[in-house]
């Protein structure tokens, strides 16, 4: 079956990358547990009805899809159950953005490739944008030094409630991540994963069109992904969307310490997902990836990512990720887009590449 599924197919990623799907030339099938709803955007679309994760998972097992594509989170709760129900018939595509599971997919890759199939992770925005400037600054060159990374998205908000998937991705933390604490940041230095704390490492930033953000530190994939593409011992990944005034960084160990306590944490998550939040224009035309990576001589180059609406580049990258896989271009294993697809894959989705060409030392 050449079928590309889409899980949560009526959520707004779910409808981006459906869109940039047939962009391509491919009709997807959405997958989704609102029969309604599903009906209601599917525009011709075949659907799939199944209540739960473990229903989706059925549903693969039985039917087989060539490529899978999960908006489903939090990933930390639902990547593995389905990355075993495509195996050994279907590849795995997901836009996890945090570290515990980019990090826990990215440790399956002996299983997936001894099954002769593709799981591709991080196939959204923050880890593609930013993990393409590191492999075009490091191509033919060495392993670097240091690195850091700066995901900064334009992005207009629906107006809605929070959801249970993102809510509980935002408040669950670490689980299982090696380095430090469940509610820590981290970082790499010297070649190991270690605490860091979160929002740190804040740095005001000018970006290519005179505009300026800052940016802290936070756990996400794209740090493992920044590090695996470049070999640097010490690295960092930053977000706009860090909180980057001083006193909300001061509350930060407090507040997150009290959702260690396990009650605490399930009644917030509970709370957070019956939140609504007000629809909001795009703070600026363009989003970006950046990165600095310097090497052991000194040598240090600069480049970035100039890219359009973040959540159109989060349709269109796991869209052209999958069109590939259909075409046989992908290789058995688990893998972040660019480092199965190279720095192209973004230039594939509309993204340019601006690169500083003379070297600093």
């Amino acid at each position: 079956m050449t079928e590309v599924w889409i899980l949560g197919g009526a959520g707004r990623s779910g409808r981006a990358i459906a869109t940039a799907l047939r962009e391509r030339g491919i009709s997807p099938v959405r997958v989704g547990r609102d029969a309604g709803r599903l009906a209601a955007v599917a525009g011709g679309d075949r659907t799939v009805v199944a209540a739960s994760v473990e229903a989706v998972a059925a549903e693969i097992r039985r039917q087989r899809p060539a490529v899978v594509v999960s908006t489903i989170g939090p990933f930390t709760e639902t990547a593995a159950e389905l990355v075993r129900a495509c195996l050994p018939a279907s590849h795995y595509v997901d836009l996890a953005n945090d570290l515990a599971a980019v990090s826990a997919t990215l440790g399956r890759g002996e299983e997936v490739a001894a099954a002769g199939r593709t799981v591709v992770t991080g196939a959204g925005f923050g880890v593609t944008a930013t993990e393409s400037v590191v492999v075009r600054l490091c191509e033919g060159r060495a392993a670097a030094q240091c690195v850091r990374v700066d995901m900064i998205p334009s992005l207009a908000m629906d107006a809605g409630v929070v959801g249970e998937a993102l809510a509980g991705t935002l408040l669950e933390g670490l689980p299982g991540v090696e380095g430090g604490r469940r509610f820590q940041g981290r970082r790499y230095r010297e070649g190991r994963m270690v605490a860091a704390r979160l929002a740190g490492d804040a740095t005001r930033l000018t970006l290519p069109d005179g505009s300026a953000v800052t940016t802290a530190s936070m756990p996400l994939g794209e740090l493992i992904a920044a590090q695996r593409a470049s070999g640097a011992p010490d690295v960092v990944a930053a977000s706009s969307e860090a909180p980057s005034s001083p006193l909300v960084r001061a509350v930060l160990p407090p507040a997150t310490a009290l959702l260690a306590i396990g009650p605490v944490r399930s009644f917030a998550r509970r709370r957070l997902a019956t939140m609504r939040v007000a629809a909001r224009p795009r703070p600026r035309e363009h989003s970006w990836g950046h990165a600095v990576v310097t090497w052991a001589d000194g040598t240090k180059r600069e480049g970035w990512l100039r890219l359009g609406e973040a959540q159109a580049w989060t349709g269109a990258v796991p869209a052209e990720v999958a069109r590939r896989l259909l075409a046989g271009k992908g290789r058995p294993g688990a893998f972040t887009p660019a480092a199965l697809f190279g720095p192209s894959l973004a230039e594939s989705c509309g993204g340019e590449y601006l690169i500083a060409e003379n070297a600093a030392r």
